[in-house]
Order: structure tokens, then sequence, then C-alpha cells
């Protein structure tokens, strides 16, 4: 009977704590990659978006996105809220944000054009900094990091059962694996966003709005839910729209405690 392939400890190990990091939904996630490398990360890669001259020349604009993005940072949990944050108006027609490790938030003026009102950026933005605060992209490196050791592992065979491994890896990573995972993320991103908005007097029910723009914007052009890293935009406008009601009491309530954001 062949042997398997010898597992370094450093991986065993890994594989074994998968469970130790515990993202806001209660998921278990493995996390390699330590909050301070991502920031630094975060933070690099932020400063060349602006140094590529990225920065757009609109401060009523600037001041729009840093009004809606400081009420929903208010609402973090103490760890991201008591960080500074840089929020920065993106010249890029695509309509988009993004928000990285180390307090960062970019938003594309494309954005604009597709969110009609303060409480769908809202919903958009604080989708992005759900991301952070579930470690979404330490997640991501982390996965990507145990993949590259998983292949390098699976040298060590040879001829068809080498193969034979590689292939299922390749399913698993692609349609059983990674896809799902990303998914998840973006779930767990629109679970989170509509909290915060709802928490910091946004309308909850702006979030599947500005979906229903998103669609109507793309001109329907989608491909198959089941090969996407992203939730299917019908489906996602359900969830959200379902979601909506439960939040309507943390949204009154935020509105009642003087919550009441005017960024337009």
């Amino acid at each position: 009977m062949r042997k398997l392939p010898w597992i370094p400890a450093w991986l065993a190990t890994a594989i074994l704590l998968a469970g130790c990091a515990t993202a806001p939904t209660g998921r278990s996630q493995l996390i390699l990659v330590s909050d301070a490398d991502m920031n630094r990360m975060g933070v690099t890669t932020f400063d060349r978006i602006k140094s590529q001259g990225k920065v757009a020349k609109d401060p009523g604009r600037q001041r729009y996105v840093r009004c809606v993005a400081d009420a929903l940072i208010a609402q973090l949990p103490a760890q991201w809220r008591q960080q500074p944050w840089e929020v920065v108006l993106i010249a890029d027609d695509s309509a988009n944000a993004f928000a990285l490790p180390g307090g960062k938030v970019g938003v594309h003026t494309g954005l604009l054009k597709v969110a009609a009102n303060q409480d769908q950026l809202a919903s958009v933005i604080g989708h992005e900094l759900g991301h952070v605060v579930s470690r979404h992209a330490a997640e991501r490196v982390s996965q990507q990091f145990a993949a590259d050791a998983a292949l390098k592992v699976l040298d060590a065979g040879t001829g068809g059962e080498q193969r034979a491994l590689l292939g299922l890896l390749g399913v698993g990573a692609q349609a059983g694996v990674l896809l799902p995972f990303s998914r998840k993320h973006e779930s767990e991103a629109d679970i989170l966003g509509q909290r915060y908005m709802a928490a910091a007097g946004f309308d909850p029910d702006a979030a599947a709005a500005l979906w229903r723009n998103m669609v109507a914007h793309s001109g329907g052009q989608r491909a198959p839910a089941w090969l996407s890293t992203h939730p299917d935009p019908q489906q996602r406008i359900r969830e959200l729209e379902a979601a909506a009601p439960s939040l309507r009491p943390v949204y009154q309530q935020a509105r009642a405690a003087g919550r009441r954001p005017d960024c337009e």
C-alpha cells in the first residue's frame, strides 16, 4: 500500500486550529495571518491607489461619502470604531466601493450614480465595513496560503495518484470550497452592513432598493449564480427585504436617540 505524502506539522496544526477564529455571525474561520500584517497590507494597497492619481477632486461629494461612512463607523465594535479611518472618493466610473484592513474606505464616483440617496450609499459602505469586521480578507489570504501549501504537499506524489489528487483539489477549490466561502463572505457582509446602517439611523429597506438599482444599472447582465463568487442579485434582494422588518425597531430606536444622518 502506498503511503500518503508527509504533511508538515504547521499545516496539520493550522487545520486543527481552523475553528479558533470566529466571525461575528458565529461561523468558524481559518485565520493564519495577524491583524497587524493585514493592516499593513491594507494601508500599502490604499496608498498605492492614491499614488496613481485616482483620488477625485470633488470636495462636496467627498464630504458626503465621509459623512455617511462616519455614521456607520460609529456603530462598529469598539476594536474597529476606535481606530482612525480614512475615507476617500475614488475617480472611477464603476459602481463600487471597498474597505480595507487598516481603516481605509474607498468609494467610486460611479457608485453615486446608482446609490440614489444616503441610505442606499450607507448600504454599500456598511457592507464593505462588514467585510473588514469579519476579517474576510485575512480569511481569503489564509485559504490561499493553505491551498498553496497543500499543492506543495501533493507534489510528493507521482503519476496517476498525483493527477487524481490534484483533480480532486481543483474541483473542491473551485466549486466546493473557495467559491461557497466567498459567497458566504458576501452574505455575511450583507447581514452586518444592514445591521450597521439601521443602528446608524439609515433606513434598512434601502439595502434591497440599492440592489434593485444595481440590477437595472447592469442591464441584467449576470453570470449564473452557481458560478459566481457573489450571491445572485435577486436572491440577495429577497434576503435583504426579508431582514429589513426585524431591523425596523433598531432603526427607529436610532432615530429616537438622535442618530439622524443628514449627509446629503
